[in-house]
């Protein structure tokens, strides 16, 4: 009979002891264990025991066990495995004592559905809880219907006004909303069944569970159910991704008015003739300048300037492109009551009162963390009440793992999807980070607002020397024939060396510019590296290599397609 004592961390309560004595226990060779959580140590006694085979046990439960003495080997939570672009490691049913990892997905949206399809993968058993609809924020209230909202507001201003009308008579165009609001939900149910409930009906490995989930201790969820009861689902690893909603600011009088979000904005089956809008950055600009296209008199309450946190150079340029389609948008200006009497709003702000029929507010989103009672299991929150994370997506808990936009992390789907994708790598013992260096972002206004990278003022904040050059869209042969030169693309570059830092582009089609600067900027190209690769000749994307060009020649003095 021998014993050993082992240091255990990522213990948060008396409950976790008890939980790592049980899988002690089960080792083979283990007679007796007893785990102090006040000591965070594990004594063991048993025969033939190994301190890998300790560890491996308690890693795969999701802590980390090293031998008091040193002896032995340590693993770092559940060991070595893949990266983020390896494939499956061995699956964890096939860890030799031990059964199925046990791993509790809170939320069913792009990150929750994608850690839940990798772990499955992986031989976990996952059970996903979904208080609401299945499918989370983006193919229900977010991307998709919005997206399909703003291409036939697109398609309207295109039938009113068009580059071309001197040769393509306009027309007046009558806006259905019933008829497009039923198009609309029509294909969010249809993605929603195909791409989330069809999905995880064909999983054996995922058991969903409907209704609210809330911590009772760090290995446990306590789940209110939707049809009544409650339901305990155990778990060695867990993924929160409850993702974020509305956020409302404290202005006098709103709370009391039928104000709408972006949520109710979608749903609407109405076009109001006056449309106010509090925000000023990505829901704000595509729903105000959506609306102004289907009909409304929109006014935009921008608090300082349209999208403050970018180049100021998009703001200005996004300001103009507004006003030039007659919305009237009001910079500086400070919201500081809201009444509604009669069917209509009054908004007082700083500039006098602005009278509407619907007031949008949109100034950003709060993280749905409340109800979860983070403190049972350790998770830690910033000031904002988002779950802080670290690049391999781990909280403050090292078996619980969060993703999405309940998180610090940039409000987009597919950074929660690569998030729950590699926290689920990272769950089965592997090392996958998440690296948002090249991260790409779009606006879908018309011009398009698009930036991946470092901005001149963000390098600045590393102490990088840039050199910078903006090449307005009318240096573009695309932009040129199209008729429509409204933008530009901004390369940001290091001094000295050329390296290839940033983008932003403003432009009708921004959005196809900006993955083409992302590979560049990832496979470290300098500008003059850029500047020397084919494009295609009448592309928007031939923007990025004239503007790489300008930082040596004088475009405006090259042939057309001139290399």
């Amino acid at each position: 009979m021998t014993s050993t004592t082992l240091e255990i961390t990522g213990m948060t309560c008396e409950a976790c002891a008890r939980h790592v004595e049980q899988v002690l226990l089960g080792v083979r060779g283990v007679q007796a264990a007893s785990v102090s959580y006040r000591e965070r140590t594990a004594r063991v006694t048993g025969h033939a025991m190994t301190s890998d085979a300790l560890a491996s046990a308690v890693g795969g439960a999701g802590y980390v066990a090293t031998p008091r003495d040193g002896a032995g080997t340590g693993m770092k939570d559940a060991g070595p495995g893949p990266s983020a672009g390896a494939g499956p490691s061995t699956p964890i049913d096939a860890r030799e004592g031990l059964s199925p990892l046990r791993v509790a997905v809170v939320g069913s949206g792009g990150g929750a559905m994608a850690a839940a399809l990798k772990a499955a993968e992986h031989g976990a058993t996952v059970t996903l809880i979904e208080r609401g609809l299945i499918g989370g924020t983006c193919v229900n209230v977010g991307c998709v219907p919005s997206k399909i909202l703003i291409r036939a507001a697109h398609i309207a201003h295109l039938r009113r006004d068009s580059p071309f009308d001197a040769g393509l008579s306009a027309s007046p165009v009558s806006v259905d909303r019933p008829r497009l609001l039923a198009q609309q939900q029509g294909r969010v149910e249809e993605l929603r069944r195909a791409k989330y409930e069809g999905i995880l009906a064909g999983i054996p490995a995922i058991t969903a569970v409907r209704g609210e989930a809330r911590f009772t201790d760090g290995h446990t969820l306590a789940v209110t159910l939707t049809e009544g009861g409650e339901r305990l689902v155990p778990f060695d690893r867990c993924l929160i991704a409850t993702g974020a909603s509305a956020s409302v600011p404290p202005i006098q009088g709103l709370a009391n008015t039928p104000y709408w979000t972006s949520t109710e904005a979608l749903a609407s089956d109405t076009v109001p003739s006056r449309l106010a809008v509090i925000g000023s950055s990505v829901v704000a600009a595509e729903l105000a300048q959506a609306f102004a296209r289907l009909g409304s008199d929109v006014t935009i309450l921008a608090r300082s300037t349209l999208f403050l946190r970018e180049d100021p150079a998009i703001g200005e340029a996004m300001t103009e492109a507004f006003r030039a389609e007659g919305m009237t948008v009001l910079p500086h200006t400070q919201v500081s009551a809201v009444s509604f009497t009669d069917g209509e709003f009054t908004v007082v702000t700083s500039h006098g009162l602005v009278h509407a029929d619907r007031l949008l507010v949109a100034t950003g989103r709060t993280p749905n963390t409340r109800g979860l009672d983070l403190d049972a299991c350790g998770v830690r929150l910033d000031a904002h009440g988002a779950i802080v994370v670290d690049d391999h997506l781990r909280t403050s808990a090292p078996h619980i793992y969060a993703a999405g936009d309940c998180t610090p992390l940039p409000q987009f789907v597919y950074v929660a999807a690569a998030a729950g994708t590699r926290a689920a790598i990272n769950m089965a013992g592997g090392d996958a980070a998440l690296d948002l260096t090249t991260m790409p972002a779009v606006v879908f206004t018309d011009p398009q607002v698009a930036t991946v990278g470092l901005s001149e003022a963000a390098a600045h904040r590393l102490s990088i020397e840039t050199d910078t050059r903006t090449l307005p869209l009318d240096a573009v042969p695309r932009a040129l024939v199209n008729f429509d030169t409204r933008g530009f693309i901004k390369v940001v570059a290091e001094a000295g060396t050329g390296r290839l830092l940033g983008v932003q582009a403003v432009a009708p089609e921004a959005g196809e510019i900006i993955q083409t600067a992302a590979l560049a900027i990832r496979a470290h190209m300098t500008v003059h590296e850029l500047a020397d690769q084919l494009f295609p000749y009448l592309t928007m994307v031939e923007g990025l290599k004239l503007a790489a060009q300008t930082f040596t020649k004088d475009v405006s003095q090259l042939s057309c397609c001139a290399g």
